[in-house]
């Protein structure tokens, strides 16, 4: 049985997707871009995160799976101030060169798989996000027909301005005066 390799386009594809994969399935990354910790351009920065491993495992074929890690945890820590200190960063890595072993060979399977169950959860995710209409049988209430509505289209994202840090009281003795968090 004789085996065919994919093209480099191919594997080439194959390798961007599971890196970005992987990295939008690690937690730690997960966490900082859902929580804002690289600012509002969270998102934005992890993308350019999956584009520039896939670079470097282009540009530089020595590449293992340490010098990856490192990168990772660089990138955490610069973008994020995040200090992974719990192994994942050496997980992820390890996954990435793993997978990127298979798509040199024209494995793409494991790849395919790891699609497979992350549009599965994309699709979990937004249909548990969505509202489920609730008909009550109440005679006084308005029904759809009696009640104008205007489409909301694409409504923007609301995004909270940054707290405006108050400037630190100094007493006649130099002393700062720590004020508690209001509730």
């Amino acid at each position: 049985m004789a085996t065919t390799s994919a093209p480099a386009t191919d594997a080439a594809s194959y390798l961007d997707l599971a890196i970005t994969l992987t990295l939008n399935n690690w937690p730690a990354l997960s966490l900082a871009v859902q929580s804002n910790w690289g600012g509002a351009n969270s998102s934005d920065k992890r993308d350019w995160l999956c584009g520039a491993i896939s670079d470097m495992l282009k540009d530089r074929p020595e590449t293992d799976a340490e010098d990856l890690e490192e990168v990772l945890i660089q990138v955490m820590n610069d973008e994020f101030d995040v200090a992974v200190d719990d192994e994942s960063a050496a997980d992820a890595a390890d996954l990435i060169m793993e997978l990127k072993g298979q798509t040199d060979r024209g494995e793409f399977g494991a790849v395919q798989e790891m699609w497979e169950k992350y549009q599965k959860k994309s699709q979990n995710r937004s249909a548990a996000g969505q509202f489920q209409r609730v008909e009550a049988a109440d005679d006084d209430q308005e029904t759809d027909d009696e009640v104008d509505d205007e489409e909301m289209g694409d409504a923007p994202t609301l995004v909270r301005a940054p707290r405006e840090r108050a400037e630190p009281e100094i007493d006649d003795d130099g002393f700062t005066k720590v004020v508690g968090k209001k509730r």
